[in-house]
């Protein structure tokens, strides 16, 4: 805990003698990030930024359910064109169908957006093409 800053002793100058003594100290060695840039340098400047940074640490989402379905169903479908075998573009397109079927007929909560089913033999025919 710092101490008090004095009476008299202009702000600024009690700011600086405590810096200078915890570098003096050592406090500031060592410690994480250390040489490395800031994050974010040069991005508009956001009020919110250590909540989004906070909310990517902790892999957490505000998206409502649906719109995180959507997002996954996209990155699988592009997972799907990557995949080094036809069995594997198959197993894949066969889970995302299976998991969009159970998220349409349990409900899924949030704004309406598109879960068709993809066609396998069409991603198949993607795949093929080259993506």
């Amino acid at each position: 805990m710092t101490e008090r800053k004095p009476p008299g002793l202009p702000f600024e100058s009690w700011v600086d003698r405590q810096i200078r003594e915890a570098a003096e100290r050592g406090a500031f060695a060592d410690l994480p990030g250390a040489g490395k840039p800031l994050s974010g340098e040069g991005a508009p400047y956001d009020e919110m930024w250590w909540v989004k940074e906070k909310m990517r640490r902790e892999g957490v989402s505000c998206l409502p359910p649906s719109l995180v379905l959507r997002k996954e169903a996209d990155e699988e479908y592009a997972a799907a064109l990557r995949a080094r075998t036809e069995e594997e573009v198959r197993r894949r397109v066969a889970a995302l169908n299976d998991r969009l079927r159970r998220a349409v007929l349990d409900g899924v909560t949030g704004p309406t957006v598109s879960l068709a089913q993809y066609d396998v033999d069409d991603v198949v025919r993607e795949w093929r093409a080259g993506g």
